[in-house]
């Protein structure tokens, strides 16, 4: 097997967007370095089900909810 072909593997923090913080180990970095996150599950609509709104260009989804509101799968 071939010597030094693995990154270092080391313990850093991570700085979520409400300031809280954890240590984790990652191959991000170096040993200590902080990385701040810009987006995490606490702040992310995806996550927290947030209320974005769709923006309807040129009345796209007006035409999909027209053509396929009545569809429903099953029996």
């Amino acid at each position: 097997m071939k010597q030094n072909t693995h990154p270092d593997y080391h313990v850093i923090n991570i700085k979520m967007t409400d300031g809280t913080t954890f240590q984790t180990r990652s191959t991000w970095g170096k040993e200590g370095d902080t990385m701040i996150l810009e987006i995490d599950p606490k702040s992310h609509p995806a996550w927290t089900g947030g209320q974005q709104k769709l923006m309807d260009h040129g009345g796209m989804i007006s035409r999909f909810n027209k053509r396929f509101g009545g569809f429903k799968l099953g029996k």
